[in-house]
């Protein structure tokens, strides 16, 4: 396959967790392959290319979306974070990430990072969800090891230490 050229390609130009990235992509490409491919963020999955399975998950402007629903270019100008954004800093993981850890909330880790992000993105916008609105959340991402049961678990874990958390600020 030929090379295409810049003439071909598009500046897109966006936020990735936190720090401001430029690269080229043609008006086809998907952002998973940007971030996979273009900006080395190998941490957002591909899986049934098709916004089914929920492996590419990441945020969007604060809200999730599909990535390998969404071209490169509908991001220019636009905040992207992904699983690599979850860390509070870098090789400390989040409380989320560390509930995963704890409750063996993943096995073949392939669904993880959308998982991950989906669950950031409910416990922000509502941090004193109940089951079934976990469930609910969760209900469009398949995981084919761990069963649920872990991923639950670690999910309630991660929102009462969420809320712990914010509580003792409050109280500070």
């Amino acid at each position: 396959m030929p090379k295409l050229t810049k003439a071909e390609r598009h500046p897109v130009r966006f936020t990735l967790n936190g720090r401001p990235v430029e690269t080229w992509a043609e008006p086809r490409t998907l952002l998973t392959d940007v971030l996979r491919h273009g900006l080395g963020s190998t941490g957002t999955h591909v899986g049934c290319e098709h916004g089914v399975c929920g492996a590419c998950t990441v945020e969007i402007d604060g809200e999730p979306a599909r990535a390998c629903l969404v071209l490169a270019g509908q991001v220019d100008g636009q905040a992207v974070r992904t699983v690599e954004g979850l860390e509070p800093e870098a090789g400390r993981l989040s409380v989320l990430q560390e509930a995963f850890r704890r409750h063996h909330g993943l096995q073949c880790g392939f669904c993880t990072p959308g998982i991950l992000m989906t669950l950031d993105g409910l416990f922000r916008a509502r941090p004193d969800a109940d089951e079934a609105e976990i469930r609910d959340h969760l209900s469009g991402h398949l995981c084919r090891c761990t069963g649920y049961a872990p991923i639950m678990r670690a999910a309630l874990d991660a929102r009462d230490r969420l809320n712990q958390a914010r509580r003792e600020e409050t109280h500070a």
